[in-house]
């Protein structure tokens, strides 16, 4: 009857290339993953194939090879930068006498040690025990076992194996209902924020690109940040102000990794919402990083994955301070709209570079509306100015100002309301504003 190994810290890591597979920047990767899962990396084994093996994964002379250097290594675990099924695990783990993780694993067990609000937690334990279930499929002998044996218990009874599938259905079940709960909180303050025309600007990226230091940086708020893949995964919203006053709220959402697994994205589907939702995204992209280029991918592909591919997005290369040749600076498409924002969120370096912009992809979806002042409310025309809120004007022949504006419509009712003029509720085709 074959046991699972127990798990340790001293890992071996085995990175196999394969055929379209950038080997290199992808076996460094897997190792920082490990070490931010708290293993101790002994050997990194490579090789090559064209197909995964459908019994072992690696073959059997590869896997005799792992299991020599398990043996002579004294290694504890086994981790897979692929995914595995459940029989590749079960056959590698009698071979190896130790216990096999692959990659989705290894990231739900970063997740599982860097929750810290009862939401993260719920959204990794769902993930893990929808990762764990499907083992269960296929899983270990000693769950085949018959539950009966003792005083009450003698008969056919439920097999371990039966048991443990049915509590986890059912504890699967009971986070789902917790998880919709959040879900429709969430609903409801982002209604909330659209009914008082508060825009969301989502922060997205690969893991460790900096977006928590950025986040800080623009906000001046204290969320954790580290040099390390998933420092945090608990959104944070804060209010974000930017110049002529607007105001927007800027959500710091969970990074991005190549082959993020899918019960995961399921699980924090919540929390991906935001990205769903706002506004505007804010790429954020280690301008440092040598293979940036194929992260945007990555990332634009989990955001076809949550739906999230039509909102528009603003590319942000930050760490230009580790760029020597780099300068803050905004470039601009064809028709000079804002594309890609070059900044430091460690120095400060074109963060008010970075608000313009922000401004200028935000402006013509808020409120940019004609607007009809009488001629006495000259004070709040000079405002509308003076917030450079105003992109076209003209005067009629009774005096009144015709002004086009692009302004978030919580900050032009404020100034209305100061002003003493009144403004229709929600804005009209166009909007006629008189004396209140």
């Amino acid at each position: 009857m074959f046991e699972r190994p127990k798990a340790g810290q001293r890992a071996l890591l085995v990175h196999l290339e394969f055929p379209l597979a950038d080997f290199e920047s992808d076996r460094q990767e897997f190792i920082e993953l490990a070490r931010s899962a708290g293993a101790e990396v002994i050997e990194v084994i490579g090789g090559s194939r064209r197909e995964p093996d459908p019994g072992l994964f690696v073959g059997s002379g590869k896997a005799q090879e792992i299991a020599d250097a398990v043996a002579a290594s004294q290694a504890e675990l086994v981790i897979f930068n692929h995914a595995l099924s459940p029989s590749q695990e079960r056959n590698l783990e009698k071979i190896f006498k130790a216990r096999v993780l692959d990659r989705s694993g290894l990231i739900l067990d970063i997740f599982a040690t860097r929750a810290r609000s009862h939401e993260g937690k719920l959204q990794v334990e769902l993930a893990q025990l929808q990762h764990i279930a499907t083992r269960l499929v296929r899983g270990w002998t000693h769950l085949e076992r018959q539950r009966g044996g003792g005083i009450g218990l003698r008969g056919p009874g439920e097999t371990q194996l039966e048991m443990d599938r049915r509590l986890i259905r059912e504890r699967i079940s009971t986070l789902k209902r917790h998880l919709e709960a959040v879900r429709g909180r969430r609903a409801q303050s982002r209604a909330a924020r659209a009914r008082n025309e508060v825009p969301t600007v989502s922060l997205v990226g690969y893991t460790n690109a900096g977006k928590s230091t950025l986040f800080n940086a623009l906000t001046g708020d204290l969320t954790f940040a580290s040099s390390q893949l998933f420092a945090t995964l608990d959104t944070t919203v804060r209010r974000l102000q930017l110049p002529a006053g607007d105001t927007v709220l800027l959500a710091d959402t969970v990074g991005f990794i190549r082959d993020l697994p899918h019960d995961l994205i399921a699980a924090f589907r919540a929390t991906l919402e935001e990205a769903r939702e706002a506004r505007l995204l804010l790429h954020v992209v280690d301008a440092a990083d040598p293979e940036r280029m194929s992260r945007i991918q990555q990332v634009e592909e989990v955001l076809r994955e949550i739906g999230a591919e039509e909102v528009p997005s603003l590319q942000v290369f930050n760490k230009i301070d580790l760029r020597p040749d780099e300068a803050p600076r905004i470039e601009r498409d064809e028709l000079g709209r804002p594309q890609r924002v070059y900044v430091s969120a460690r120095s400060g370096a074109g963060l008010e570079l970075l608000r313009e912009a922000i401004v200028e992809c935000i402006a013509p979806e808020l409120a940019e509306q004609e607007l009809v002042l009488p001629p006495g409310a000259g004070r709040l025309r000079a405002q509308l100015f003076g917030h450079h809120a105003v992109r076209a004007e003209s005067v009629d022949e009774q005096g009144n100002f015709h002004l086009r504006v692009a302004m978030p419509y919580e900050r032009l009712r404020g100034l209305c309301e100061a002003a003493g003029v009144s403004l229709p509720l929600p804005p009209r085709e166009p909007w006629e504003l008189s004396a209140g």
